[in-house]
């Protein structure tokens, strides 16, 4: 195992792991004492797909992720449940007994899992897989998926803004001045005016 750093073939072992499908070794580097990881999985035989126009070639988990990955844009999917799905298809192919599988297949277990991962991710690679060619394709698609009960909605409501509660104003307060053209003569009860009357009595 060559060292990724300083290209040396000299590396111990410092930490071994069992993971999925695989070991997952961490080394050390005897030359430049750079730390890798490296994974130990068995080798299979190499699995086939099939394509519409009956071509074949070898089936390759990156292309897969990487379509996977680009309908989940922008979608709250974490890069290791990609990881994830992407294993369980391969182990599902394997387990079925078969050195080739069909695009058509292969489209299917994605979408089975999209489907229940996220219905937006979802809608994405059916518009590729399936190849919409119109609206009509696109909106029947939505809606089958719709018409399943057992997901979440395909659109999450729009959240309404917090309403302000609305303060009652304050009663206005009117100030009286005695006398002057600005005065407020509409109180006609308040001691200010009253005031005024006598004032105007006592003159004579």
């Amino acid at each position: 195992m060559h060292c990724p750093y300083c290209g040396s073939a000299e590396s111990r072992v410092t930490d071994s792991r069992m993971v999925e499908n695989g070991i997952r070794r961490r080394r050390e580097c005897q030359q430049c004492q750079a730390r890798f990881t490296t994974y130990e999985r068995i080798q299979v035989a190499a699995l086939m797909v099939t394509k519409q126009d009956n071509r074949r070639e070898e089936f390759d988990r990156e292309k897969l992720a990487a379509g996977i990955r680009k309908a989940c844009t922008k979608r709250p999917v974490p890069s290791r449940t990609v990881e994830n799905l992407v294993e369980e298809i391969e182990s599902e192919i394997h387990h079925l007994g078969q050195a080739e599988v069909s695009t058509f297949d292969l489209g299917r277990m994605v979408m089975d899992r999209l489907k229940a991962l996220d219905r937006v991710a979802y809608i994405r690679f059916a518009s590729v897989y399936r190849d919409f060619q119109d609206i009509d394709s696109f909106e029947k698609a939505v809606k089958d998926l719709r018409e399943d009960n057992t997901q979440l909605p395909l659109l999450e409501d729009t959240p309404r803004p917090p309403q302000t509660k609305r303060r009652r104003g304050r009663p206005s307060t009117i100030s009286y001045r005695a006398g002057g053209s600005g005065s407020n003569s509409h109180a006609s009860g308040s001691p200010a005016s009253v005031a005024q009357k006598g004032d105007l009595s006592n003159e004579h």
